[in-house]
Order: C-alpha cells, then structure tokens, then sequence
C-alpha cells in the first residue's frame, strides 16, 4: 500500500491548469485570472462629492462657526449623473447630493449638517478644510494601473472591481467541465424502477453536487454498464470535450470490475492500494491527446465522497488554476471510536460544542463505506493517523468539514438555550 500523500502528489503531478479563455467580465465568475488586469478608467472618473450638502469655495466661508454662521445663496442642485458642466460663482454655493460631479472651482463640500439645510440660501456653521468631503478623480485607482493580480480568482467583490474600472473582458483559466460516470449493472438511475437485486445510484448525484460545490461544471453524469467494450466507448468519447473525467465502482478485484479491466495500461493510469480506510482502491491516470485526469473512485458512497475530498476536490482546484490551502480545523472527541490499524481513517462525525465552546465531535453512522444514512448528519471527516488503533474521548482531531463553517456555527447557534 502507498500513503494518502503519495498518491495525491502523483495525482497534483500530473495535474495543469486547463487552457486559458477570453471571457466577458460577468461570464468569469468564479474562474481565476492569467495575468494583471488593468484598469481601463480612473477611479473614481471625475471628482464628485462623498456626502449630500453644499460645494463651495473654503475662502468664501473665512470664521464660519456655529456661533457666526455665514451666509450664501445656492445657485442650483447638483444631483448623480448630472451631465451638465457646472461653473463654480465665487460667493455662492451650489446644492450637491452624494456621487454628484463638482462644479469647476469648488474646492470643498460642507455636509448639510453643518448648515440650515436651505434650498435658497443657506447658512454655513464651519469652516471646511481644502478638499472637505470630495471623492478626487483616480484617488482608487489610475488608469492603467492593476485592478486585479494575476492567479486572483474572480468572485463578486471583484467583478465589481472589474465592470467599476471599464474592464469589459478578461483572460482566465478556463472553466473546467467534469464528467461523472458511475459503473455496475446493480445501479438504476434516480426516479427510474428499481427492481429485485438493484439499489439507485447515489453516487451519480452526490458527485455531481461535489462537483459543483468545488466551482467547476458537471457536464454529463451517466451510468456504465458491466461490459468491457460499452465502457471502453464511453470513456473515449468524453476524453475529446471533459477537462476531468470521474468514474465510482469496477476499481478493486472482483470478476466483474469492468473499469480496472478497461483502463489498465491505458496512458498513465495507475490502480493502486492506499493506507485509508474507507477508500484503499483508488485509480487515476492521464489519458488521451488532451490528457485528461481520470480519477477512478471505489463505488462504496462513503468511500466515494471520502475520495473526492481528499484526492480529486485538490486536482479540481488545480485544474482551475486556484491556489487553496489544505488548512483542516480540529474539534474534541466527544465520545471513543475505533481507527483502521495502519490506515489513515477518516470517520464521519456530527459537530457539537464543549463546555469551552470548541468543537465537539461524535460519530455518525455505521462503520461500513456502504452506510449512507450517516452522510445526511455529518458535517466532517474526523481524521486519525495510520498509528492510532483507536481516538479516545477528550483527544484532538483533524477535521475535513463537510459543511461550511457558518453552516455549522449557524446551526450550533440555533441549537442552544
């Protein structure tokens, strides 16, 4: 047998980004840049006001203070998006609301709380300090300059960055487009009859899901049967559109294990055994012109969902270009369970809260890689080191959440008194 991290660095090793798209700025959502993006506009795009109140000229408010305030007429309103030039007349004040462009020759804008708010004419209470509550002209950014580093992934905040300084298109890692397919005549598909001898395909769905949960695009999830030349086909004819290809079932040693049997020697796949418990029969290789990972996952759903998160969720997020840490958290064990001796074990645990307010974990579920109920109460992989024969109540342990983090607090929070 070879170790967990053996097998995923041969996997990351092979592993490239896909090949890099053009893409309208609202399209690459989620994807990850190639190179610096510039902005294509100063930032703000001309001087405006940050606060609703009046543009003036500092000198014309020379001792204003509450206890002598000065009076000015108001030569009109200055509102967002007025596209009129505005001429700044010494001695007078305009109205300007937030975002408003400033008159030229105003170099200051009192807010209206520091005056009687009138439309005609206003009394001013302070004196405001040169460039008083205006917004310069590129004091964000300058055109030209980088609005967005290379290898930043594009989520909200920065598609607004983006659309804000006039970028209209971008260079990206390409969206990467998985196929799932999963294998064994046992298997019918979701919302079709399920006849003596046969159980639905859950893993289908729950890859999918993961998948998606991971930012990428699942763009077929179909089922094989157990015959060597109808599999065989299937896989060829994804390997010219898939940027990753997941296959669950048909990987360890029994008669009809029909993708061991097709995909043996084909590129640079690999079946091998690793120290983990569940999913010790793994597969993986790079095959066709395009060289498309193909990872090769056991059939059992735990052991499936088990594979996913710990070898083909990193590969994903390599083959999309992102840079994403391994960092776990941990929690307390709230009650004992056994470890696979010489394994590492990954154990399906509900989160709770001790005492202190850390994570208390106890297992959900049966022991078995076939036990789905448990997966419905999980929400993380406890993980215990191939040397422990047992986790025992009160030790630490390494926590693959299943769940977002606010998921789980948020439900914890709703739990208590």
């Amino acid at each position: 047998m070879i170790s967990v991290e053996e097998h995923l660095e041969n996997i990351l090793r092979q592993v490239e980004p896909v090949a890099t798209e053009t893409l309208p700025v609202p399209r690459a959502h989620g994807l990850v840049t190639v190179s610096d993006v510039r902005s294509r506009a100063d930032l703000p795009r001309f001087d405006n006001s940050s606060m609703d109140g009046y543009a003036v000229r500092r000198e014309d408010l020379q001792g204003a203070s509450p206890e002598s305030p000065v009076l000015l007429p108001v030569v009109g309103d200055v509102a967002a998006g007025d596209q009129l030039p505005r001429e700044h007349v010494p001695g007078k004040a305009w109205r300007i609301m937030t975002g408003a462009p400033l008159p030229v020759g105003a170099d200051a804008v009192v807010r209206v709380e520091d005056t009687d708010g009138h439309v005609r004419e206003a009394q001013f209470r302070v004196h405001p300090e040169e460039g008083a509550n205006i917004r310069r002209a590129g004091e964000d950014v300058r055109e030209g300059e980088v609005v967005l580093p290379a290898g930043t992934r594009i989520s909200a905040p920065q598609l607004a960055a983006l659309v804000s300084a006039g970028v209209e298109e971008v260079e990206v890692v390409g969206p990467v487009r998985v196929v799932v397919l999963s294998t064994g005549d046992e298997l019918v598909p979701f919302g079709e009859h399920v006849g003596p001898g046969q159980i639905v395909d859950s893993n289908g769905p729950m890859l999918e899901a993961l998948v998606r949960e991971a930012g990428c695009f699942p763009v077929h999830v179909g089922h094989l049967p157990d015959d060597e030349a109808t599999t065989r086909k299937e896989i060829r004819h994804h390997l010219d559109h898939a940027d990753a290809i997941i296959t669950t079932g048909g990987v360890s040693k029994g008669a009809y294990d029909i993708v061991k049997a097709v995909l043996t020697g084909e590129g640079s796949t690999e079946f091998v055994e690793v120290a983990m418990q569940p999913g010790k029969p793994q597969g993986f290789g790079v095959l066709g012109r395009r060289k498309v990972p193909v990872f090769m996952l056991p059939g059992n759903p735990v052991s499936a969902l088990v594979s996913f998160e710990v070898f083909v969720r990193p590969a994903l997020e390599k083959r999309a270009g992102r840079h994403v840490s391994d960092v776990t958290t941990t929690g307390l064990a709230a009650a004992g369970w056994p470890s696979a001796a010489d394994r590492r074990t990954y154990t399906r645990v509900r989160v709770t809260r001790d005492s202190t307010g850390e994570y208390a974990v106890e297992p959900v579920g049966g022991h078995g890689s076939h036990m789905v109920a448990g997966l419905a109460l999980a929400d993380a992989l406890a993980v215990s080191p191939a040397e422990a024969t047992e986790v025992g109540v009160g030790s630490q342990v390494e926590l693959v959440l299943l769940r977002p983090r606010r998921e789980i607090d948020g439900r914890l929070a709703g739990d208590q008194p």
